[in-house]
């Protein structure tokens, strides 16, 4: 007989597991924006020193870019093997990647000392970045979702999400403190490295407390029924990304679509403002950056509520609401950092965070509920990362072509719109899944009352 599947966890264990995803998806984050933040800032000038200004920036996002490039991949590697051993190891092995990699940037020698290694040097330990954080993230939200209760899923999965403005809200405010005590050249010649170097300490904290928790109790009762069942029919299990592309492949390409506007409409609110603000508005640094981390405050208090609306009204209406507000804020959103105001420039990212936190906060809890439990980890993965190729990685770099092309916010305002009507019809397309009960080992249990569908991991693994 397969092995039942564990019994909720304890109210303090839950928080103790979700502070561990949360704390490590922060210091993950944490790295990987820190990275854009210094592209956009002084990598164009110490490692492409030779480019124009614009040049020099778009080249360092380029750099940026190839991290997102190495998220797939991490993505199969991290999925297939935590699907196989199981998510805390997993999630170890990832925060040790991220955390090695952000701590050798802080070390690199630029342009000016070993000439063009230096790029290359920082393009390889990026492609680290990318391929840790490719794995980190169906981990760690797998984790909660498979521990929490099914009623308050969408709010507990979406605490590991909030690592993410934690993370911003941390590199960003690492950044505005030493851009504010630091001159420009104190800033451009050693500066610029301690936000790196913190990521040792920070990674020594966040491994003491991951490894602190359980293995998830769904994922240990799924286990042991494949074992079960390959002793009792003598059969090869498959391949998890096998199963996923066999059985799951419209739920990939659902995720891929959902991730669109989600994932282009953060990159341009976080990241390309400060290129925006501090070349086309005029605005210094320092006001851009201030900008995003109160903005990034503000997403990291509104993701658990958007998370628990989603608990009660469903996770499609709550993510449907947050691409319609991207869509329709991208126009006001230009429009005001042209105000050149502060005030302005404030309410332009904070109320684009809002609507972003719509799509961010549920999407935990969605990807995880689409695939069975032997293969969740990869699915989730899979959906999430390899969309970033296409929707994150370019984003920077094409709003930044389009500026330098068009010399106008329009041409940006109507690419996050394409983004948006593309999400609107990978959701629509979507199944609810609010009600989908991941102990159900195989995807076999009913799909509840509020869908005639059959469930969309109703097979076999």
């Amino acid at each position: 007989m397969a092995a039942p599947a564990s019994s909720p966890p304890a109210p303090s264990n839950l928080k103790r597991i979700v502070a561990a995803s949360l704390i490590g998806t922060t210091i993950e984050w944490y790295d990987f924006f820190l990275y854009g933040s210094a592209a956009a800032l002084v990598f164009n000038k110490l490692f492409f020193p030779e480019s124009d200004p614009l040049v020099g920036t778009l080249l360092s996002f380029l750099t940026y870019a190839v991290g997102f490039a190495a998220r797939p991949l991490g993505a199969l590697v991290f999925g297939h093997y935590g699907d196989r051993l199981g998510r805390k190891k997993l999630l170890v092995l990832s925060l040790l990647m991220m955390g090695g990699a952000t701590f050798a940037i802080g070390l690199l020698p630029t342009h000016a000392t070993v000439g063009a290694a230096a790029p290359v040097l920082l393009t390889v330990l990026r492609l680290v970045q990318g391929f840790a954080l490719g794995g980190e993230w169906g981990g760690a939200v797998l984790l909660v979702s498979e521990h929490g209760d099914a009623g308050r899923r969408g709010f507990w999965a979406s605490w590991p999400q909030t690592g993410a403005p934690a993370g911003q809200l941390l590199a960003t405010g690492v950044l505005s403190a030493l851009t504010a005590l630091l001159s420009d050249s104190a800033f451009g010649a050693w500066g610029w490295r301690i936000p790196f170097l913190l990521s040792g300490v920070l990674v020594v904290i966040g491994l003491w407390i991951r490894l602190s928790v359980d293995e998830s109790p769904v994922f240990k009762a799924a286990l042991a029924q494949a074992e079960e069942r390959r002793s009792a029919a003598g059969a090869t299990e498959r391949m998890p990304l096998v199963a996923v592309l066999r059985h799951h492949w419209r739920d990939v390409l659902i995720a891929m679509g959902a991730r669109m506007a989600e994932n282009i409409s953060y990159y341009v609110i976080t990241a390309f403002v400060l290129v925006y603000a501090t070349t086309a508005a005029d605005l210094s640094k320092q006001t851009a950056l201030n900008a995003v981390l109160i903005a990034s405050a503000v997403h990291f208090v509104v993701i658990p509520m958007w998370g628990a609306l989603s608990d009660r009204v469903g996770r499609k209406p709550v993510y449907l609401v947050g691409a319609v507000g991207v869509g329709l804020w991208t126009f006001p959103f230009f429009a005001l950092i042209d105000t050149r105001n502060f005030g302005s420039v404030l309410l332009a990212v904070t109320v684009g965070l809002v609507f972003h936190g719509a799509m961010y906060a549920p999407q935990a809890a969605f990807f995880s509920e689409m695939f069975a439990t032997r293969m969740r980890y990869s699915g989730a993965s899979i959906g999430a990362q390899f969309s970033s190729v296409a929707a994150g990685a370019p984003a920077p770099l094409i709003a930044t072509a389009l500026l330098a092309d068009f010399d106008s916010s329009t041409p940006i305002s109507l690419y996050v719109i394409a983004a948006v009507l593309i999400t609107l019809l990978a959701v629509s397309c979507a199944r609810e899944t609010r009600h989908r009960d991941l102990t159900d080992i195989d995807g076999t249990a009913s799909v509840p009352e509020t869908s005639a569908a059959p469930p969309a991991d109703a097979r076999t693994v």
